[in-house]
Parts: C-alpha cells; sequence; structure tokens
C-alpha cells in the first residue's frame, strides 16, 4: 500500500520542485554548514558530512515516530524523480529548433551547449535519462524496500551532498571526499540492477560486454546505465563532451555499427527506459511483499 500510494502521487503530481521541498531546505542546511566548516583537508569535510546528516536524520527518525507509514508514502514520493525526469527529456526531444533544444537540454546537464548539433542535445538527453534512471527512480526504490523511509531519506540527502560537494576540483577534492565516496556506495547495486532491467526489456548482450565499457567511464556507477542503454536500444551513446571549456576525451558506447542517435533511436531509448522503470516499480512491490510475509 505504501508504494502505490507513492507511485500514486508521483505520477498525479509530480515532484514538488520549488524552494519549499525538503531537498531545497536540506541543500540550505549543508550550503551554511560549508560556510561555518570549509576547509580543504578531508577529515572536516568527513565532520562536515556527518554534522550535515546528523541532524536531518533525528528529525526524520522522531518524524517516522509519529507518522509510520504516512511518513514512509510521502518520504518516498519526494525522493522519486520520475515524472519530471521524463518531463526534461521530453522537451529536448521535441524542441521545435536547435537553440531551444540547447536551453532545454542546459537545465539538465553540466556541459557546454554552445556548439552542440541536434545529435548531441539527443544524446545528451539521453545520457542524463539513463543515469537518472538509476539516480532518481530505482536507486530510491532500493533503498526504500532495504530500510524504509529513513533508508530512502538517507539516500536522497547522501545523493543531494554528492552533487553539492562531490566534485574533482581545487575545492571540494579533499572536503568533498566522503560525499562523492558514500553516493558511490550506494549507488553501486542500483546502477548494476538498471543495467540489468534495461538488459531484459530490450536488445539483450553478454554481461560481460557491458562491465567492459562501463569499466572506461570516469563514474564507477554512472557509466553501468549508460551503457546497457546503449546496448539495449541500439543506439550510440557516449563520445567526447566540453565542460567548462575542456573536453573530456571519452569512447562510445554501444555496438561497434551503432548508428548515430536519430529522433527515432531517441524515442526508442525513452521508451527502453520507460519500461525498466515499469520492471523496477513492479519487481519492488514483489519484494516488498515477499518481505512482509516472511518477517
Amino acid at each position: 500500500m505504501t508504494l502505490l500510494l507513492a507511485y500514486g502521487l508521483e505520477w498525479w503530481v509530480g515532484d514538488p520542485s520549488n524552494r519549499w521541498h525538503p531537498v531545497a531546505w536540506f541543500g540550505r542546511w549543508a550550503t551554511w554548514c560549508e560556510a561555518f566548516l570549509y576547509a580543504s583537508h578531508r577529515k572536516t569535510g568527513v565532520a562536515a558530512w556527518c554534522l550535515v546528516l546528523a541532524l536531518p536524520l533525528v528529525l526524520l527518525w522522531l518524524g517516522h515516530g509519529l507518522s509510520g507509514w504516512l511518513f514512509d508514502v510521502f518520504v518516498l514520493w519526494l525522493s522519486l524523480g520520475w515524472k519530471s525526469l521524463f518531463g526534461h527529456v521530453r522537451r529536448v526531444l521535441d524542441a521545435p529548433t536547435l537553440e531551444q533544444a540547447r536551453a532545454a537540454v542546459a537545465l539538465i546537464v553540466s556541459r557546454d551547449v554552445r556548439g552542440m548539433t541536434r545529435e548531441d542535445t539527443r544524446r545528451s538527453a539521453v545520457e542524463s535519462l539513463a543515469e537518472n534512471a538509476s539516480d532518481a527512480v530505482i536507486a530510491p526504490l532500493f533503498w526504500f524496500v532495504a530500510g524504509g523511509g529513513l533508508g530512502v531519506a538517507l539516500y536522497r540527502m547522501v545523493n543531494t551532498l554528492d552533487a553539492m560537494w562531490g566534485y574533482r576540483n581545487e575545492r571540494y577534492q579533499y572536503f568533498g571526499w566522503l560525499a562523492a565516496k558514500s553516493d558511490d556506495v550506494m549507488n553501486w547495486i542500483p546502477a548494476r540492477m538498471t543495467a540489468w532491467l534495461m538488459l531484459r526489456v530490450g536488445q539483450s548482450v553478454p554481461w560481460k560486454m557491458v562491465q567492459e565499457q562501463a569499466g572506461t567511464h570516469t563514474s564507477p556507477n554512472a557509466g553501468w546505465p549508460e551503457v546497457a542503454l546503449a546496448y539495449a536500444a541500439s543506439v550510440r551513446l557516449g563520445g567526447s563532451v566540453k565542460r567548462d571549456g575542456v573536453v573530456d576525451e571519452r569512447p562510445f558506447y554501444g555496438m561497434e555499427d551503432a548508428q548515430a542517435l536519430s529522433a527515432a533511436g531517441a524515442r526508442h531509448a525513452v521508451y527502453v527506459v520507460r519500461h525498466t522503470l515499469l520492471w523496477a516499480a513492479g519487481l519492488s512491490l514483489l519484494v516488498q511483499q515477499v518481505m512482509y510475509h516472511v518477517f
């Protein structure tokens, strides 16, 4: 019942993204702590990370004790980004002009959009869709089934701190070390689950092929859903991207003879991701029912 109600709210309302969203409040709290505690040292970053998580977790634990299953429903709903994820990608793919497509994709990726071709905008949107299918949907479902409302809340906060502090630049190389590593740990299983489900929904290939290409990605997790989607949808993803004027050289993902990402190919990739998430939703319901009757 908890999962069904959360799914219903996500389908009907979507993610209420505004400054009153709990994640926005958490982000402001993390920014305030950073302003007082920042130092370019790993130990300081670890202490700041623990402090930023501690107070919200205590408040969430108290809230869970007061409201029980209602707490779980609202925390899971606010942790899912299903509806908004497809909405952002649709705006890129349906944009009538190249400039509008660039503007739309700039809202969901941290890449330089100037100079992007139409294929570049489609590829960026589809890669973002693949990665966020894991981060914004399957990972929250996994941690909800594993740890309930407090489990998914912890994941969402860890993921948010990674987005704020988990950069390999001069400011966050040491201070953000734990923020990046903890997010890598919590997304390790969900990223591979996402890849496995994509291969079940679309074209299947040997797991070793996905493993080899995913290992060339700079992230220990993001490459898995991107590579799996390239194979599953029979499209070409990856390739070099530019961030802050610096070109990040990456190999292409998928079959060697895969064609450039056309509009039809992008739509098929969206189809694969949509059905992957439907399978994930169904499996999470099944696992939760089994756990309820066993334990």
